[in-house]
């Protein structure tokens, strides 16, 4: 059996699933809905607030779909339960950021400031206090929205390896290099 695959999931209170015939499963709950569609051979079967993944064999190829789809159910209905937060900080001197509803105003050492509009399902909420790093905090119900959008917004200033000037996660660890050193003759 697959590791993760054979874990039961556990549905919260509050939280609604129901699967339909052409294999897609609709996970309902307080924070929002989500659906995916499953591959045919994988089934669900859903015993009072506890749900299985089952795969038909030990093919390779099962058990790859019996883990993944057991992870992608399980990342549903912690989203719509709990929601997911990502927190990043903006390192570098003069780099800003600020929002106005959905759209991400970024200073990040350009001759411009860069714009980002966020999608509806992504609330966001920028903190600059003075001698910190500014923060961008980044909330929903999808975890595989949120990854996408913090991954695009460090994509355009990525941290750096000399100075660690750039966009990156809050404990996200650099590994830094050492400059140039002088030459000795």
């Amino acid at each position: 059996m697959s590791r993760i695959g054979k874990l039961p999931i556990t549905i919260p209170s509050g939280v609604s699933i129901t699967v339909n015939n052409e294999n897609t499963i609709i996970v309902k709950g307080p924070k929002g809905e989500l659906s995916q569609r499953i591959n045919p051979e994988i089934t669900i079967k859903q015993e009072e607030n506890t749900l299985f993944v089952q795969r038909p064999s030990d093919q390779k190829h099962h058990k790859a779909l019996h883990g993944l789809y057991r992870a992608l159910i399980s990342n549903m209905i912690v989203g719509v339960s709990e929601g997911y937060k990502i927190v990043q900080e903006l390192v570098g001197v003069g780099y800003k950021a600020s929002n106005v509803g959905q759209l991400l105003e970024l200073s990040l050492g350009f001759s411009h400031n860069v714009f980002f509009e966020l999608p509806q399902e992504v609330k966001v909420e920028t903190i600059t206090e003075r001698g910190k790093n500014p923060l961008i905090i980044l909330e929903s119900y999808d975890k595989q929205l949120i990854g996408q959008v913090a991954a695009k917004i460090r994509g355009m200033r990525k941290p750096e390896p000399y100075k660690g000037k750039g966009v990156r996660f809050q404990n996200e660890v650099i590994r830094r290099k050492a400059g140039k050193s002088a030459s000795a003759k």
